[in-house]
């Protein structure tokens, strides 16, 4: 097996997900762009894309790491919106684009035309995600993408798998597909509410960090394994799994919370970067398949699915935004500030992605009777054009549409009055709580010991309100910010002669890692306080 394509593959879009960070444009826009440039120098290794190892092998661990990442308890609180979307939208945009590109399309049957509509219907988890997070959107918003992308290729794939067994001819009726869909989702969802309580008893009770962290990576194949193993969504049993995880993850040891976030942000990073470049990889493969359809001729059709895609999206969003508040006074008094322009930004975050591009490849290239799949080739292409489409138009328009709109972005300010008045009580228990160890003559501690545990206390207690403070007119650093890049520079100091002294051979190897653990400890503490990643 040749493993210099994927090296240069992960390499080469880590490169350029690590250059975007330093320019306006984001990243996953950046490196569609180079997958597409890249897919035509000479030279560079065929890229396939294999729907059986990007679903199975890449889409469980994304969805994890972001399920992870989410709140169960403000998921919750916008369940509505949420199922409204990942599971009322995905389903409508795959009855209205399947039929509009059926009335579109001369010759595409109408059940490969609803297979072409589930595959377009759900935007991406990884894109969504990506984009929210750099734009600063307003939490509920973010939320509702997160959760909308966490759900939504569920739906997706159980009503792709119903239309295309009505285009291959196998399925026995529409009521069955129903049932199918049924099936699938309430599988998955139980698959999940089985797996994560034991999941989460032997997180909690492994011994070793490195023992707990290898079950974090392969939690997320377990469950999508078992639940497609029954014939469940895997995708909703991984989520299920990862919210419960993720909810519950303040019980399991701080040693597996510190390698295990460090761990996820770099499986994250890298496959969220890999999965945007093949997407642009993949133009070669789908322009080849085109037959009979020219490149104009399909072009024309590609811009009418695009338009079909936006605009069935708006046409879902709006309705379901302000519909239920006119039917239910109740729902219009708990949400009393939503106006017309969380809709807008909703409506045009819609962005797809690389679950799209795997569900079409998947489509089998002949029927059970040995002709070709009637308009396979056609729907992968629709199906590209409407993704890259969606990133490009959407994902490029969207930062400079939230500014037009005056769309206001997280109250940094607010945020960090809460945090320092949840330091502030929680330091009051911690100091109550000191008090009453110290009152047991077997906690007895040196004076220079006990005035160090209160000065740490007190220092963790006042290093938020101190972000609150004013900022030094020179360089422009709050108190607490300078305090932490003076304890950097000590650090530093400390460092260098650490090494110094090894070089030296005063110390040995062993020794000198033990000191510089102690050191890195000491400045990841400043460093996540610092709010960096």
């Amino acid at each position: 097996m040749d493993v210099l394509p994927l090296i240069a593959l992960v390499a080469g879009s880590a490169a350029i997900a690590g250059a975007a960070r330093r320019t306006p444009v984001a990243a996953p826009l950046l490196l569609v762009a180079a997958g597409l440039i890249a897919s035509y120098i000479p030279g560079v290794p065929d890229y396939t894309l294999d729907p059986h190892i990007v679903l199975p092998l890449l889409l469980p661990p994304l969805l994890y790491t972001a399920a992870m990442d989410s709140s169960y308890l403000d998921l919750r609180a916008n369940l509505r919106p949420i199922a409204l979307l990942s599971v009322g939208y995905v389903l409508f945009a795959t009855v209205a684009v399947g039929f509009l590109a059926y009335l579109l399309v001369p010759d595409l049957p109408l059940t490969m035309a609803l297979v072409l509509g589930a595959v377009v219907a759900p935007p991406d988890a990884v894109a969504a995600t990506a984009i929210a997070r750099s734009l600063g959107l307003p939490s509920r918003i973010t939320t509702i993408l997160q959760g909308e992308s966490l759900v939504n290729d569920a739906t997706a794939i159980t009503a792709f798998k119903v239309a295309l067994a009505a285009a291959a001819g196998t399925a026995a009726s529409w009521g069955s597909g129903v049932e199918e869909f049924a099936l699938a989702s309430l599988g998955g969802v139980g698959v999940g509410l089985a797996l994560m309580v034991p999941l989460h008893w032997l997180r909690t009770h492994l011994s070793a960090a490195l023992l707990q962290n290898t079950l974090s990576l392969l939690i997320p194949f377990v469950a999508y394994a078992v639940a497609e193993q029954v014939g469940a969504s895997g995708v909703l049993a991984v989520v299920v799994v990862a919210l419960y995880l993720g909810h519950h993850a303040w019980q399991v040891d701080f040693a597996t919370r510190l390698q295990e976030s460090a761990v996820w942000k770099m499986v994250a990073f890298v496959l969220e970067s890999a999965v945007f470049a093949l997407i642009g990889l993949q133009l070669p493969f789908v322009l080849e398949g085109l037959g009979r359809y020219g490149v104009a001729e399909a072009l024309l059709y590609a811009l009418g699915v695009f338009a079909a895609v936006v605009v069935v999206r708006f046409v879902w969003v709006f309705p379901s935004t302000f519909l239920p508040r006119f039917l239910f006074p109740k729902i219009k008094e708990r949400e009393p500030g939503t106006n017309w322009t969380a809709p807008v930004i909703v409506g045009w975050a819609g962005m797809r992605g690389v679950v799209s591009l795997a569900i079409a490849f998947s489509i089998p290239l002949v029927m059970a009777d040995g002709r070709p799949f009637p308009g396979r080739n056609l729907v992968l292409f629709l199906t590209f054009t409407t993704v890259i489409g969606t990133l490009v138009v959407q994902g490029l328009t969207l930062p400079p549409l939230i500014r037009l709109l005056k769309v206001p972005g997280r109250d940094r300010q607010a945020e960090t009055l809460a945090e320092a008045q949840a330091q502030s009580e929680a330091s009051r228990a911690a100091e109550r709580r000191l008090d009453e160890l110290l009152a047991d003559d077997r906690n007895t501690l040196p004076a220079p010991l006990t005035k160090r545990l209160r000065t740490v206390l007190e220092r963790r207690r006042n290093a938020v309100w101190e972000r609150l403070g004013t900022v030094n007119e020179i360089t422009g650093e709050s108190a607490d910010e300078t305090y932490r890049r003076l304890s950097r520079e000590m650090i530093e100091a400390e460092r260098e002669v650490f090494v110094k002294l090894r070089d030296q051979r005063s110390i040995d190897d062993e020794m000198l890692r033990t000191l510089l653990r102690r050191l890195d400890l000491e400045e990841a503490a400043a460093y996540r306080e610092d709010g960096s990643e």
